[in-house]
């Protein structure tokens, strides 16, 4: 059974709450890190921490976070040694963050991108396997990103 993690502040838990709902018809472990309301202002980082903790662990599968942009999650995500955070706005992005990058984390912009089209994304990320040729860069970042501690 796949495992995900997800996380949103204020201004992604309308589209979190959708692809939440839209993920629990399928036959999957959810954990949801975030708030609960788009009313009150939050801080994205310590949602991106708690996913990225359980992707580095291995509690989950893949994580997705969701904001305004995509953008702040991402970098906070990608603190986390272990964690290689996308944010995606298209499937074709999608795709090649899965089959290229082994991304394990999805960052969506909710300003960005509609309910539909982020299922869509959703989907080709989680069903995309990683294209094992690109083996040897993955490497070369797990290198880098040991040689910053």
């Amino acid at each position: 059974m796949m495992k995900i993690s997800i996380g949103s502040d204020h201004g992604g838990y309308k589209l979190a709450m959708l692809l939440i709902k839209y993920l629990s018809k399928s036959d999957m472990d959810i954990f949801y890190y975030g708030t609960f309301s788009d009313e009150t202002s939050v801080d994205y980082p310590d949602y991106a921490k708690c996913v990225a903790e359980d992707i580095a662990s291995f509690k989950s599968d893949f994580g997705l976070l969701v904001c305004k942009s995509g953008t702040g999650m991402s970098i906070a995500a990608n603190k986390v040694c272990g964690v290689r955070a996308a944010n995606c706005w298209n499937v074709e992005v999608a795709k090649f963050a899965r089959e290229h990058n082994d991304a394990n984390v999805l960052c969506l912009g909710a300003n960005f991108v509609n309910a539909k089209n982020a299922q869509e994304i959703l989907d080709t990320f989680l069903d995309t396997k990683f294209a094992t040729r690109h083996l040897k860069r993955i490497e070369k970042i797990t290198i880098l990103e040991n040689s910053s501690r």
